[in-house]
């Protein structure tokens, strides 16, 4: 498991300073650098703003000083939306406005890692995702089908359309062909498929639902989690590549893969601590007998749950 530090961070700033300046090198020697990312805006008036609170400040926060750090979290955000508001209504300079998007993001986990050390992934253990057992009492079976309608809908159906269109509006959109479509409706139902047996092994074997806010209450290693450790996370990402290729969107496609990186280093250390904790040495042993992402063989005799 990687352990990002403040040298991580600084890291980044270090190498977000040479890339700004670059990037302003091309927008002055290239028309069309400027326009995909500027559009009509003046790139002089830009720069004047832009070199000190973004590609200095961020030399500076490369250096380790923290008040640099926040001129570069603050600005990029600022700029983010900024970008991101003017291409949505001039439809040009898209390629700005992801930069800068990104550019806020890397920020800020950067920024972080400067001023904290490292990246407070329990801030986002809140809500629906703060880990708790499912009570005794109810239908496991229904929670579950309940949060599959609320999440497929907002994260299968929602988000997809909405990224889409603001693909569309920025004119990022690339061409795909009719093979990546089909393509794309064959792993949507085979994940589908994979998603549901996973939430229906988890209500009925564990006594709980797949949300952390009502989690099991047996260890579930039968089913689908006989192959891989992660069934429900390794369908939800391999779903939301689906729809973006369905879509045609490699913008949906690489949001997917950017959420599984946040689950995978943010999320899943947080959930087999948790296990760790409450099944001990069940979970140990299966933990090392079966793979996290990469489906495999089960062992034969291997047990099948343990109780909390």
């Amino acid at each position: 498991m990687i352990h990002p530090t403040a040298r991580t961070g600084r890291t980044y700033f270090a190498l977000q300073a040479v890339a700004g300046a670059v990037w302003w090198i091309m927008v002055g020697a290239s028309p069309t650098i400027r326009t995909a990312t500027l559009g009509t805006l003046d790139p002089v008036l830009v720069a004047m703003l832009d070199l000190p609170l973004f590609v200095i400040a961020s030399a500076l926060a490369a250096c380790g000083l923290r008040w640099a750090v926040w001129i570069v979290m603050s600005w990029t955000i600022l700029v983010a939306a900024g970008m991101a508001g003017y291409a949505t209504i001039a439809g040009s300079a898209g390629w700005g406005a992801l930069l800068m998007i990104a550019a806020a993001g890397g920020s800020g986990v950067a920024g972080l890692l400067v001023l904290r050390g490292r990246l407070p992934s329990e801030w986002l253990l809140t809500g629906p995702f703060r880990f708790r057992t499912a009570p005794e009492r109810g239908s496991h079976l229904g929670r579950t089908f309940a949060q599959i309608i609320v999440f497929w809908g907002l994260f299968l159906v929602v988000l997809p359309a909405v990224i889409a269109a603001v693909e569309h509006r920025w004119v990022l959109t690339l061409e795909v062909g009719p093979p990546v479509r089909i393509v794309g409706a064959v792993l949507l139902i085979a994940m589908s498929a994979l998603g549901l047996w996973s939430a229906v092994t988890m209500s009925k074997r564990g006594d709980g639902t797949p949300l952390p806010s009502a989690m099991p209450h047996r260890l579930v290693i039968s089913g689908p989690y006989r192959f891989v450790r992660n069934p429900m996370a390794l369908a939800g990402i391999a779903q939301g590549v689906a729809v973006g290729m369905l879509l045609g969107s490699w913008l949906v496609v690489l949001c997917a893969l950017c959420g599984s990186l946040v689950w995978n280093f943010l999320i899943r250390p947080h959930e087999e601590a948790d296990l760790a904790r409450r099944f001990g040495a069940a979970f140990e042993d299966y933990r090392r007998r079966v793979r996290c992402w990469i489906p495999s063989l089960p062992v034969s005799g291997a047990p099948t749950a343990g109780r909390r």
